[in-house]
């Protein structure tokens, strides 16, 4: 039964008619008894499947409403309805799950991205999530292609770990202690040698460590998983789990680092492109909308396409963060005091309002800065000769500022022992991570991409809960 399904977007690309064919899928509008807007998510667009009067009996025709699943079979035929090339005549039709008019939320009207949020697991079947979701499996596709055709090993790194790749220490424990009476040392710490695994464990926030190890033997690895970060922000641009690429490479420095990010993310910008260009006029569309409804000074000055072609089509900008600090800090911007955090001294973290500043008006094309200051950068970081910075990389993109972060590794066993003397981070700990520097060190380098970032960017949305399935965040973890 089911193998004789056709898909829809198939159909639609075809301009065959004249031949038998079974569609399946869920209802979108039902009018006049007789006209069926069927869609089964392998595109926006429906296929008018059309019920003659007389062909089915009243109860059915009652179960025919907005999210009921059907089968329909019948003939392809030429459409004489405006917007459609074709149709499917019905000779037949099966409803396959029935949908209560009453109580299905997803009604034929607009609805605010607010409300699907709270019905996820509904909202797929909306068209602007069914294109945000069709491209983010061409992205997720595009980046194990990009890597694979270049020879790299996908490495599956640990979602539960001992360490703490970035230092934060904002990570998810885990363990199977009980929350309460569990024993502790004099010292009123936990002991975690009852626990499952014997010590104190978290999800992962990065694979980067564990992804270095392969490197040391494969040159080239990627890996591309969940990780987690128990940050209490509750913004448009943070999640407490989300998605990361990140490459590591042997045999690499700082620039072969950003050549291969920059190569990186205009080959799946492109396949996007050209493998999801009606889901990304639909939603360019869906955000001119609603730029409409914005004043006039909080408009994006591109449009979601042309912001996409301005980054396959320009080379990005690179200077160092020292260059980037002396441009802002000169900038009439800053003088104007139109910044909401001024820029005044050498050392600052750099906040999103200064590197859109940076690729939006000062340069018009995206940028990767380099040779941030060490204080501000982890302690994996190579370290430069001038004693103040390390070998760093991030790469700036217009509406959302930093969207890669990258470094060269401290090859060097001496100065990365002391690097985390000073950021009082334990040796023992990190002893299997060491040994990359024991045997066999060389240079190598990585760089980390936030998925669901990527994702927002190609789409033009402007919350990240609204392009991974399940979004988890403070005090909330449904599904």
């Amino acid at each position: 039964m089911f193998s004789k399904r056709t898909k829809i977007k198939i159909l639609l690309q075809s301009d065959k008619t004249d031949f038998e064919a079974t569609v399946m899928g869920w209802v979108k509008t039902f009018r006049n008894n007789q006209f069926i807007a069927l869609n089964d998510g392998s595109t926006n667009q429906n296929m008018q499947v059309v019920a003659e009067l007389g062909l089915l009996d009243e109860p059915t025709l009652k179960r025919i409403t907005t999210g009921a699943c059907i089968k329909a079979t019948g003939k392809i035929i030429p459409s004489l309805g405006k917007g459609q090339k074709i149709e499917l005549k019905a000779t037949a039709i099966e409803i396959l799950g029935d949908s209560d008019p009453e109580k299905f939320p997803l009604q034929p009207k607009k609805h605010s991205l607010e409300f699907l949020r709270e019905i996820a697991h509904l909202r797929f079947r909306t068209n602007t999530f069914g294109a945000v979701f069709r491209v983010r499996h061409a992205l997720a596709f595009a980046i194990h292609k990009f890597f694979h055709d270049r020879g790299f090993v996908y490495l599956h790194t640990p979602i539960i770990t001992a360490s703490d790749a970035e230092g934060a220490g904002e990570m998810f424990r885990v363990t199977t202690l009980p929350l309460d009476g569990t024993a502790k040392d004099k010292n009123g710490e936990i002991n975690f040698k009852d626990d499952f695994f014997g010590r104190s464990t978290n999800l992962t926030v990065s694979g980067q460590l564990e992804a270095e190890l392969g490197a040391m033997a494969f040159s080239e690895v990627y890996t591309f998983g969940p990780t987690f970060r128990a940050e209490n922000s509750n913004t448009a641009r943070h999640l407490a789990e989300f998605w990361m690429i990140e490459p590591e490479v042997a045999f690499a420095d700082l620039d072969d680092n950003m050549n291969l990010a920059e190569d990186f993310i205009k080959y799946i910008i492109r396949f996007a492109m050209e493998n999801n260009r009606e889901d990304l006029d639909f939603l360019a569309q869906r955000l001119a909308e609603e730029e409409k409804s914005k004043p006039q000074n909080e408009r994006s000055e591109m449009g979601l396409i042309e912001k996409l072609e301005f980054v396959l089509n320009n080379h990005f900008e690179r200077l160092t963060y020292t260059e980037a600090i002396d441009i802002l800090r000169e900038s009439n911007h800053n003088k104007k005091k139109k910044f909401q955090y001024p820029v005044d001294a050498w050392g600052i973290d750099l906040q999103s309002e200064h590197e859109r500043y940076l690729v939006e008006k000062h340069f018009k094309k995206p940028v990767i800065l380099t040779n941030y200051p060490k204080e501000i950068k982890a302690f994996y970081m190579r370290q430069n000769d001038d004693g103040k910075t390390v070998a760093a990389m991030d790469i700036l993109a217009p509406g959302i500022g930093e969207i890669v972060g990258g470094s060269q590794r401290e090859e060097r066993y001496d100065l990365l022992m002391k690097r985390m003397e000073e950021m009082n981070i334990p040796s023992e700990e990190l002893n299997w991570y060491l040994d990359t520097r024991r045997f066999g060190a060389c240079q190598h380098a990585g760089f980390g991409l936030g998925f669901e970032r990527m994702v927002l960017f190609v789409t033009g949305m402007t919350n990240i809960r609204d392009v991974i399935p399940f979004p988890r965040y403070p005090k909330s973890a449904n599904f």
